[in-house]
């Protein structure tokens, strides 16, 4: 019906053009949402296409995959891995691999045909994947190597001083080689070089994980790097989260030993033979090289006079370095990396240097960035350059370094002496705007300096400008936080003796994310990450992976694993995830109520609304019982909250309908319990009257129905009073305030709160030099023990509201992954206009918006593939024109009680409101 309505409002406004001279392609063929994907260890893996066009109303009616181990066999009739036939299906996301069993380390080609409502494409290109190693076995005995044990000069106690280890292996190749793969697990991190040039343009690979549960492998094609004759492969190994960046309070800090690697490559040659050079104890190794130190905590120290000119290129003295032995294997089981490596993402040039009184520079970047340093200095040989970091100056223009703890966040590089030398580190990242340098026997200029900015390498998806100079601030100040602490795992904060992958800085945190960043494989992987992490009764740890000791048995930060699931499901569609999850999210929920169920609530919590701003400027947390919201409400709401979105899980799943059941018995308990011992009838009003007592209840369905009204105008009285249109939650409640204020009714009082420039708010940040998110309301103020201003755990929904609400790009609860879009802008709000974007699994969504005088104007790109439902502020159909033609057919328009509700196909639409009023 949908669609018979769509090609009626096209008809009508004579949108369609000669179709057949239209093309409409395919593109973003993709293999487990990765593009030409080396070593994947999925046996039937999910294939996924866009289809790109510009003709409208497009909508895929079917699909033919074709698979072959050629190219020359993608035919019909001769793809000799799968042909699927002509399936009756828009499904274009997930379509699962039915074909034959593909061995470990083979190469596969793809390619897919669309049938669509406006004729057929051509084949697409050709994509590939390769199968990984997905049996211990079929590592061919391929043992762990390295150098258990310090060298001479390194230092193992606290402050831990390790040097990379250096590894290198010559071999030969004698016959006429057809392909070659390189499949590495390096740990910590490592840097992989063929015949003395670096493989891949990944940095700080792989990507962390438990180590002692699963270890990462990259795969590399390195054919065009080989020839016949001697070659050699060389690596380098860094601590990473492997050697701990300390070693004390072993309770707490877990350490998994000395950097190994294991790794082995694979020739094919032309003749059909096979050779595999794996590493074993004919492996040299040495740590007497120039990286001597790598700690992410404390910096690099580079000693350039060290380097081993082509150590790894053939015919170099190895002599004098030691034979890599055995050593223990992590005990984690080898994976495929499933999600892309980090890498060197921008550039940021400093924009000013100034001289201090002690002869040090202080080096602005201008913006508080998360990765390193390339510097180009002169010197005499042993000249020291050091460079230390920090996100924000004292009052004496000095390096405010209070906030860092014990961190030394200092590289250091000591010259060879043979003119310009150009240095960047290998093994470590920092947080930071400002640098002090000293060393330098010349005066710097800005020119020698490089910011490198490091993240996961991921696709920026989302764009968002307003009329408003704060939100869009704020929305700069979003988007380099949300990048610069995405490390492999998404981190707290990337500057600090921390960087933990804390769950309650994500619960709604990576749905907001999700339209900045395409994120789904780097949550997919987190969710595999808590998985391994959870203990055999149940529980959940704080952090995960668990690299900090910390199973606290909390409901709001473990429930994050729920949460991300069910983002992952609504933003992309992805029901993997949780089948994949399910039972280990199913055994949470029941430890959680066999442990902590007490009298018909839930008691435990030890956070409660984290980071509400205090009574007083200088405190970290709120004292005064009037701002605190007790932590049972707060575990016994989010429980309830959690056991909704598991009901949705097992009808997703199947077959868990005795799961749904008791869920569905116990939030009715629960909901009962909780009203009769927090609900006050007679104010209506929850608990102490928190605005996060009263918005938790009213966000989960928890409020009765009679009362819900009253329960938010008394919220709202609060807010505009009490707290004079500021925030007034921390870090559980602001996940939930901007959406409730909206759906509610209130959206311009969302908006007052997100525009605030005052204290406490998102803008008095950015009004008071803030470049990214602060970890607290008063990060300028409060005691520096807990004050990063690199944190994105404060942001709550705001990023959700900006694109769902301002400019009205939301997913369907009942149509995932933006396989129907919802538009439905809050235009009443005091904005002149809005321009968003949102690049979907389907394609490019946009949504612009402006008021001028009385009329509103609507520009609106739906991608093909998808439908979307847009509401006009308007309930005259003759005051509404959707490209340039009054809306007089109401068969295609719904008036509801303030505005139309239009249903559209893809395409691109102008909506013109005349008699506009907010």
């Amino acid at each position: 019906m949908k669609h018979i309505i769509g090609y009626i409002v096209l008809s009508v406004f004579t949108l369609t053009t000669a179709i057949a001279q239209q093309k409409i392609g395919i593109k973003h063929l993709q293999c487990e949402m990765l593009t030409d994907p080396l070593g994947i260890d999925v046996q039937q893996p999910r294939l996924s296409w866009q289809l790109d066009t510009e003709v409208p109303d497009v909508m895929q009616i079917h699909y033919q995959v074709l698979v072959a181990s050629t190219p020359d066999k993608l035919t019909a009739t001769q793809a000799d891995y799968w042909n699927s036939g002509k399936v009756t299906s828009d499904n274009a996301m997930t379509v699962r691999y039915a074909g034959k069993k593909i061995n470990d380390k083979t190469q596969v080609y793809w390619k897919v045909k669309v049938w669509t409502t406006q004729g057929e494409t051509a084949w697409s290109n050709t994509a590939t994947w390769s199968t990984g190693i997905t049996t211990y076995t079929n590592w061919r005995s391929t043992r762990w190597i390295g150098h258990d044990q310090p060298f001479a000069w390194d230092s193992t106690d606290k402050f831990s001083v390790l040097s990379a280890r250096y590894l290198r292996k010559e071999f030969t190749i004698t016959k006429e080689l057809k392909n070659a793969k390189v499949y590495i697990m390096g740990l910590g991190l490592y840097e992989l070089y063929m015949n003395g040039n670096k493989i891949g343009n990944q940095v700080l690979a792989p990507v962390p994980t438990d180590y002692t549960e699963n270890v990462k492998y990259n795969v590399f094609d390195v054919t065009e790097q080989l020839s016949t004759g001697t070659n050699t492969l060389g690596t380098i190994l860094g601590n990473g989260r492997y050697f701990a960046m300390r070693h004390y309070k072993a309770y707490k800090v877990k350490n998994f030993g000395f950097p190994k690697m294991a790794l082995q490559l694979e020739l094919e040659y032309t003749d059909g033979t096979s050779d595999i050079i794996k590493t074993d104890e004919s492996w040299k190794l040495t740590g007497d090289g120039p990286i001597r130190s790598n700690n992410e905590y404390d910096g690099e120290i580079y000693d350039a006079r060290k380097e081993m000119r082509g150590w790894s290129t053939t015919g170099f003295d190895d002599s004098n370095w030691l034979d890599a032995t055995y050593v223990q294997a992590p005990g984690g089981f080898p994976e495929a990396q499933m999600t892309p490596n980090m890498a060197v993402m921008d550039t940021v040039y400093p924009k000013s240097i100034t001289k201090t009184e002690r002869n040090t520079y202080i080096l602005d970047m201008g913006q508080n960035m998360v990765g390193w340093l390339q510097i180009q200095t002169t010197g005499k040989t042993g000249d020291e350059v050091q460079l230390k970091f920090a996100e924000s100056l004292t009052k004496d223009g000095d390096l405010y370094i209070e906030n860092l703890r014990d961190a030394k966040v200092t590289d250091t590089y000591i010259l060879k002496g043979e003119g310009i030398e150009i240095w960047e580190p290998t093994f470590i990242f920092h947080g930071f705007r400002y640098v002090e340098i000293s060393g330098y026997r010349n005066i710097p200029k800005l020119t020698d300096f490089i910011g490198k900015v490091v993240y996961d390498h991921m696709q920026t998806t989302g764009s968002f400008e307003s009329s408003n100079a704060t939100l869009n601030q704020i929305f700069k100040n979003a988007f380099w936080g949300i990048r610069g602490n995405y490390k492999g795992m998404p981190i707290d904060c990337p500057q600090r003796n921390e960087r933990q992958p804390w769950l309650g800085d994500r619960t709604t945190g990576a749905y907001g994310e999700s339209f900045l960043f395409d994120n789904h494989t780097l949550y997919a992987k987190w969710l595999d990450d808590i998985r391994y992490s959870q203990t055999k009764d149940g529980g959940i740890p704080d952090v995960a992976p668990a690299f900090w000791n910390y199973y606290g048995d909390d409901v709001t930060w473990p429930g994050t694993y729920i949460t991300v699931a069910n983002m992952l499901y609504h933003q992309y569609g992805d029901k993997e995830v949780i089948a994949k999850n399910y039972n280990a999210m199913n055994k949470w929920i029941w430890y959680m109520y066999d442990n902590y169920m007490k009298d018909g609530l839930m008691t435990r919590d030890r956070y409660g609304d984290w980071c509400v701003p205090p009574e007083s400027l200088e405190l970290i947390h709120a004292t005064d019982p009037s701002l605190v919201t007790e932590g049972k409400l707060i575990a016994s709401a989010f429980y309830y909250h959690l056991l909704g979105i598991m009901i949705d899980f097992a009808e997703i799943t199947g077959g868990h309908e005795a799961d749904s059941k008791a869920f569905k018995e116990i939030r009715i308990a629960l909901r009962s319990e909780f009203n009769k011992t927090y609900f006050n009838n007679g104010t209506n009003t929850y608990a102490n009257n928190t605005i996060t007592a009263n918005l938790l209840p009213l966000n989960f369905g928890i409020v009765p129905e009679a009362h819900k009204e009253k329960v938010f105008k008394n919220m709202v009285t609060a807010i505009e009073t009490t707290y004079h249109s500021h925030i007034s939650t921390g870090v559980i409640g602001t996940q939930f305030l901007m959406r409730t204020l909206a759906e509610f009714g209130r959206p311009d009082l969302a908006f007052t709160i997100a525009s605030n420039t005052t204290y406490p708010s998102w803008g008095y940040m950015a009004e008071n030099g803030a470049t990214t998110i602060w970890e607290l309301w008063n990060g300028n103020t409060a005691n520096p023990k807990m004050n990063s201003q690199n944190h994105v755990m404060l942001l709550g929904d705001l990023m959700i509201w900006y694109f769902e609400h301002l400019a009205g790009i939301k997913s369907s609860e009942t149509n995932p992954g933006f396989k129907e879009i919802i538009m439905k802008p809050d235009f009443s709000v005091s904005l002149e206009y809005v321009k968003a974007s949102y690049q979907s699994n389907y394609g490019r969504i946009s949504s612009n918006w402006k008021k001028k005088r009385n009329k509103l104007y609507w520009d609106i790109t739906i991608p093909a593939n998808s439908t979307a439902k847009i509401y006009v502020p308007q309930t005259e159909l003759k005051k509404i024109k959707l490209n340039g033609n009054k809306l007089t057919n109401s068969s295609f328009a719904k008036i509801l009680a303030n505005s139309t509700l239009i249903e559209l196909p893809s395409g691109t639409y102008y909506v013109e409101v005349s008699n506009y009023k907010n």
